[in-house]
């Protein structure tokens, strides 16, 4: 099944938040791998633009294609494996900023349902309460429009589009979402979904530290 349209990442160039010894945090653009896929062409990504210019820089975490914002790298084989540690264990905290169809009612929630993938349709995922891994979403609405809805998502877990699959199981899937959204709502220049901002603790020291990124949408 194919669900992916033509691959034409951005030209943006790196947007930096932070870079010390250890680690190195940056806005990733919409529309851009954070790692190469399968084929020569779809090597342009994050990690692949990152370490041209940091060839020491290593791979902590990712973002769908689609959605852009924070994203830490660690600098050193150690900050590797303390943030890997803090992912693994849910000691980061992250939270996202999206635009979803409809009308999302009551003011915040929390989605608890059990995430897989949906093979015959690869790479989707699926709701399964028999097989599915767990997979828990806070959500709080910022605003409504129209015919939409800005909400603040914090995760709880990190499985694969667990905020997109969680959404459309709310009936209010992400606008500009090419897999799981339909119609109208499919019709926006990207997904509405931001990585707002990430909490972890620094790999020298323990020192908690954020980064945040204001959603371009």
């Amino acid at each position: 099944m194919t669900v992916s349209s033509e691959y034409c990442p951005p030209s943006d160039p790196l947007d930096i938040l932070h870079h010390d010894a250890q680690i190195l945090v940056v806005n990733k653009p919409a529309g851009l791998l954070s790692v190469p896929g399968k084929g020569e062409h779809l090597s342009d990504c994050l990690i692949s633009r990152i370490q041209a210019a940091f060839p020491e820089a290593l791979l902590v975490h990712r973002l769908d294609r689609d959605t852009s914002g924070v994203m830490v790298f660690a600098m050193t084989a150690h900050a590797q494996r303390h943030l890997g540690l803090q992912f693994e264990k849910r000691m980061t905290k992250k939270t996202y900023v999206a635009r979803l169809t409809g009308k999302l009612e009551p003011r915040s929630g929390t989605v608890d349902l059990p995430l897989i993938v949906d093979w015959p349709n690869r790479p989707l995922q699926k709701v399964c309460k028999e097989t599915g891994k767990p997979a828990h979403t806070d959500w709080k609405v910022i605003s409504h429009g129209e015919e939409e809805t800005r909400v603040r998502l914090q995760p709880k877990t990190g499985r694969s589009h667990q905020l997109r699959v969680h959404m459309q199981s709310l009936g209010h899937p992400i606008l500009g979402d090419p897999l799981y959204a339909s119609g109208a709502a499919r019709d926006y220049p990207r997904m509405m979904l931001h990585s707002e901002e990430l909490r972890l603790k620094h790999p020298e020291g323990g020192a908690s530290q954020k980064f945040r990124a204001k959603a371009p949408f």
